[in-house]
């Protein structure tokens, strides 16, 4: 009998019931391209099915971009792709798209991905690069007609457990964007201080909680027990705020946890540094008569940007810039909940 012959053949685990809790079981949603039908249904239940991410307002940054073919263009933020697809079907395969991202991981998958869809080196230039050096990358292609910069973290890192970025489910308290750099947050908490914590969750979060969640951490890493997990943080935020009435209690950790989960995100990966830089840089980047679209998801970000669009455009170095935000539609937020929070801001270079 032959060593092949006596490895027991080893079935994949059962797809469990319409819809697998675990990421891990979820294969059908995994592989879209060969499960239409199932990727579809969750989509339709205004689910984001798992290893994927949903852009949001395409239409409306399309509209506002005015993408001609033979145009060069960056996307700050690579992600699934989705965005940048919807950019480069505006070229009609004359012209080019810089895109960068720092995940190394979903980088190659979505450059794979593109490929395949007809979207080569010929009209893609992926870099492995953080879009706060959009200054190096502009000096290479000449300039940009039009440049994206969607914020938000991606579904696919948000609901894999092995990222760390979910306190839903359990898995290492990373939270970076690249694992191949820094330190994660479990590292970050092992050495921060109660004041520097407390500042960190108001500055990044507005927690209301964060003094007290500062020294429930700080108290707990002092004691030797390391906050590794995701599951850990959440029991100690749990754990903190049980003096709050039953009857409000769930709803109130679930916030605390989001804010939590947010502030130590931004922090580990210096998300307020970098965009404040990307965004001291968009000027040079843009040609005359350019046009940049900006995707925020929360307060920091949002006063940042429009902090910058606005002294620019006094200093005379936009033509035109976004009083108000542009808000996702109602049937969009309806059919992909991770869109409410979305405010796009948006400038025209002179």
């Amino acid at each position: 009998m032959t060593q092949e012959s006596q490895t027991p053949h080893k079935r994949r685990v059962r797809y469990k019931g319409k819809y697998p809790r675990k990421f891990e079981e979820k294969y059908k949603e995994l592989q879209p391209e060969k499960y239409q039908d199932t990727v579809q249904h969750v989509i339709q239940k205004g689910n984001t099915p798992a290893g994927m991410h949903i852009s949001i307002m395409v239409n409306e940054i399309l509209d506002f971009l005015q993408i001609q073919p033979g145009q060069t263009g960056f996307d700050a933020t690579l992600g699934y792709g989705g965005h940048t697809k919807a950019m480069l079907k505006c070229l009609k395969g004359q012209g080019h798209i810089y895109a960068t991202d720092v995940d190394h991981e979903e980088a190659a998958k979505t450059k794979k991905r593109l490929e395949e869809q007809g979207f080569g080196e010929d009209l893609l230039t992926i870099r492995l690069q953080n879009f706060c050096t959009i200054d190096q990358i502009a000096k290479d292609a000449g300039g940009f007609d039009f440049i994206l910069a969607d914020l938000g973290v991606s579904s696919m890192q948000i609901d894999n457990p092995k990222r760390g970025f979910s306190f839903k489910t359990d898995g290492p308290l990373d939270l970076r964007l690249n694992q191949e750099a820094g330190i994660s947050a479990a590292q970050r908490l092992d050495t921060i201080t109660k004041e520097e914590l407390a500042g960190m969750l108001e500055e990044n979060a507005d927690e209301p909680y964060c003094e007290e969640i500062a020294k429930a951490i700080t108290d707990e890493v002092r004691k030797g027990n390391h906050i590794d997990t995701t599951f850990k943080l959440r029991q100690v935020i749990e754990k903190t705020l049980s003096f709050i009435p039953e009857k409000d209690r769930k709803e109130t950790v679930k916030k605390t946890c989001q804010r939590t989960f947010q502030a130590l995100r931004i922090d580990v990966n210096n998300e307020f540094e970098v965009l404040y830089e990307f965004m001291e840089k968009l000027p040079g980047a843009l040609k005359p008569g350019g046009r940049a679209a900006i995707l925020t998801f929360h307060s920091g970000e949002d006063k940042l940007v429009k902090r910058a669009l606005k002294e620019g455009y006094k200093a005379g170095i936009y033509e035109d810039y976004s009083r108000d935000v542009v808000r996702p539609s109602a049937k969009e937020c309806a059919g992909n909940p991770r869109a409410h929070s979305t405010k796009m801001r948006w400038a025209v270079k002179r």
